[in-house]
């Protein structure tokens, strides 16, 4: 039983992985619902912990696209967006976690199907890295502000920003939850088991997503996040 549900663990991540390496953002959105129902454990510092390695990675690697000036105002709201996503890890149920996770799933893909076009000012970025904050420290998912802020930028600066973002803000939610004692050695040693699965999901990722039509990946993207939060806002309804 136990091998089972770290395959399938793995396979979520692989899966996260590929999303977040080809579009930016997506691994927390993919993976971060079912993984709960395998485990609560999984969520949400292991997958902030997977988050960080792959936004370490992909942001090295387009290093040349990063603008962290630009990133700024987001980092600054990140901070007090964070901690009030600890506390609300201290003060909700597994099932109303649950119920929170998909709901914020539903409400990424919302998001991201909107036609309009926002652009990226300091103040929207500094409300983006607030609910950033929030919602990434309290279930793991907080691309999807961001992402809609940046979603008309150039793909290698998208992704490169969005990885750069990550990084520090991954780092953020992790001291965090150590603050708050949602992540222990316990949560480390779950996690390298699904380290191996991250990075093939990146390398894959790499080496198709300049054959598959951009269109397509958000399709498939915004597919596989419907069917995980509409599992987990079930599953939630299920605990009351």
């Amino acid at each position: 039983m136990f091998e089972s549900t770290v395959l399938l663990a793995a396979l979520l991540i692989f899966l996260g992985s590929f999303v977040q390496t080809a579009i930016g953002f997506g691994l927390a959105i993919v993976a971060a619902p079912l993984l709960f129902q395998l485990s609560p454990q999984y969520v949400p510092a292991p997958i902030c912990i997977v988050a960080l390695v792959i936004s370490i990675i992909n942001a090295f690697k387009l290093r040349s696209s990063v603008s962290i000036g630009g990133l700024k105002s987001a980092i600054i709201g990140r901070v007090p967006g964070s901690l009030l996503g600890g506390f609300l890890l201290t003060v909700v149920s597994g099932a109303t976690l649950s119920l929170w996770l998909g709901i914020m799933v539903l409400i990424a893909v919302a998001i991201s199907a909107l036609p309009y076009r926002l652009k990226p000012t300091p103040k929207r970025m500094l409300i983006a890295g607030f609910m950033s904050g929030v919602m990434g420290t309290s279930s793991s998912i907080g691309g999807p502000p961001m992402a809609l802020l940046m979603q008309h930028e150039e793909a290698a600066k998208l992704r490169g920003n969005l990885s750069a973002f990550f990084v520090i803000t991954s780092l953020m939610s992790l001291f965090v939850l150590f603050f708050y004692g949602h992540f222990t050695i316990d949560h480390i040693m779950i996690t390298l088991p699904l380290l191996p699965a991250a990075l093939m999901g990146y390398g894959l990722a790499n080496k198709v997503v300049h054959r598959i039509p951009q269109h397509s990946m958000r399709i498939l993207a915004l597919l596989l996040c419907l069917v995980s939060g509409l599992t987990a806002i079930i599953q939630g309804l299920a605990g009351f």
